[in-house]
């Protein structure tokens, strides 16, 4: 039997089921940190501040189910939405797909270890600050979390995958 090439790359990111699309993220947590935008300039800086809700000793939300109910302006990812965004982090297989470029080697849809992000130096665990804690979010502008970490390796390439943007 030949092997069957994987979901994200032969479904655009719009054909993909929920629990598809689900697994595309890498829990790596750089989504849930604020972000500020200059209102002049339009200039986006990445803090290390945390939603109230990411738990940042695992960098997971503590209640995704319940996440927009109770964090109002918590975005909910879409395909649509995708090409209107700016703020996801380079390392972000939404981000990665829409740009037709392949999931990174560590990404644990590839590695089968959800753990593969944080020794890449990907994930905010043990690195950001809770909201409630963090007092004035511009004291802690940063920012790795708008980069690609080194050793995460190489950013795949553009073209890597075919027909995938949003």
């Amino acid at each position: 039997m030949p092997d069957v090439p994987p979901f994200w790359k032969t479904k655009t990111l719009d054909a993909m089921t929920s629990a598809e699309w689900e697994s595309l993220c890498d829990g790596c947590g750089r989504c849930c940190l604020h972000k500020l935008r200059e209102d002049d300039t339009e200039r986006l800086h990445h803090t290390e501040v945390a939603c109230r809700l990411l738990d940042t000793d695992t960098a997971r939300c503590s209640d995704y189910a319940n996440r927009r109910a109770r964090v109002p302006d918590c975005i909910r990812l879409t395909a649509k939405r995708l090409k209107d965004i700016d703020w996801l982090p380079p390392t972000c297989a939404y981000r990665l797909l829409g740009e037709g470029r392949d999931l990174p080697s560590w990404h644990p849809l590839l590695s089968g270890d959800p753990d593969s992000v944080v020794r890449a130096g990907v994930s905010v665990r043990g690195r950001v600050i809770n909201e409630r804690q963090a007092g004035a979010t511009e004291d802690h502008i940063a920012t790795w979390p708008g980069s690609w970490p080194r050793k995460a390796g190489k950013r795949p390439a553009i073209g890597s995958l075919q027909g995938n943007e949003p």
